[in-house]
């Protein structure tokens, strides 16, 4: 028997993506977002095969020189190409930015709709220990568990990951106290669907819009945190990132020394990231929801 329903479901699933894509490159801002994080990935996975940045101290006569055509962004106080650690450390800050989101977004989906679902003590009990880390500042907390676990890349993306769900899973919450009232939702507990059932082909499905753009959102703070930790002598010595970049060169006194072009395109590039994650979170925002874009 030829399978209609699944194919109808794939065209159907496929429709509506094409009218997603169709209406995200309608804005502007959204697909300059895009363009910028685009040229960062390709950076991140082909950069450090193109420079190469070792550890090791280079020649002396080359020690904080000014950009010339051979050191586009000059060097550091170890005589090292600016450039190379720039690229080179767009894959430590993206993948730290990528993973801590990924962690932080299950974590506060997952607490999100088992709240919202079940409500009642459940969702008291969620509700207040999410409350504790969203009242703990979040920087005293990194700094504290950092600390404690000691610097590794690792660490890094547990700690941000572990501290930056507690605003997910409040949102997560909302949309599943609406959904779970919704007449299908029902017809599926009459049925005799399970919990887990329900959670994961009803609930789950409708909400994952709210949890895809918000990601977007939360990769921006969590490449921030990355940056904040490594500034402050919490990052991976053995890993070269755009925080680490900046905490060397304040550490040095770069600003002192009047080298700008050690602190000026590592910081630029955290805004670039970062603002580019912003922009297109605030597309995905219209383009899940038809209110923001008839405003």
């Amino acid at each position: 028997m030829i399978p209609v329903v699944k194919s109808d479901s794939f065209h159907l699933v496929k429709k509506n993506m094409l009218s997603l894509w169709m209406t995200y490159k309608q804005n502007t801002m959204g697909m300059m977002g895009l363009i910028i994080l685009i040229i960062f990935g390709i950076l991140a996975l082909f950069g450090p095969f193109m420079f190469e940045y070792t550890g090791k101290v280079e020649e002396l006569d080359k020690i904080l020189l000014a950009p010339t055509w051979q050191h586009p962004l000059g060097t550091d106080d170890m005589g090292k190409d600016v450039l190379a650690g720039v690229v080179n450390g767009a894959r430590v800050s993206m993948l730290v930015g990528v993973a801590a989101t990924f962690m932080s977004m299950v974590i506060g989906a997952v607490v999100g709709i088992f709240s919202g679902y079940y409500g009642r003590t459940i969702d008291v009990m969620l509700m207040r220990f999410t409350d504790v880390f969203l009242v703990i500042p979040w920087l005293p907390l990194m700094l504290v568990l950092a600390a404690l676990l000691g610097p590794s890349l690792w660490t890094i993306i547990f700690v941000i990951g572990i501290t930056s769900w507690a605003g997910t899973a409040r949102i997560i919450r909302s949309q599943t106290l609406s959904v779970k009232e919704r007449p299908y939702v029902e017809r599926a507990r009459a049925i005799g669907s399970g919990d887990l059932h329900i959670m994961s082909n009803h609930i789950l499905p409708n909400v994952f819009p709210l949890i895809f753009a918000n990601t977007v959102l939360v990769a921006a703070i969590a490449i921030i945190s990355e940056t904040t930790l490594s500034f402050l002598g919490m990052g991976d010595a053995t890993h070269i990132s755009w925080g680490m970049m900046l905490h060397y060169a304040f550490e040095t006194g770069a600003t002192t020394l009047g080298a700008w072009w050690w602190i000026i395109p590592p910081g630029l590039c955290v805004v670039l990231v970062v603002l580019s994650f912003t922009f297109v979170g605030y597309a995905l925002d219209e383009v899940f929801n038809p209110r923001l874009r008839r405003r």
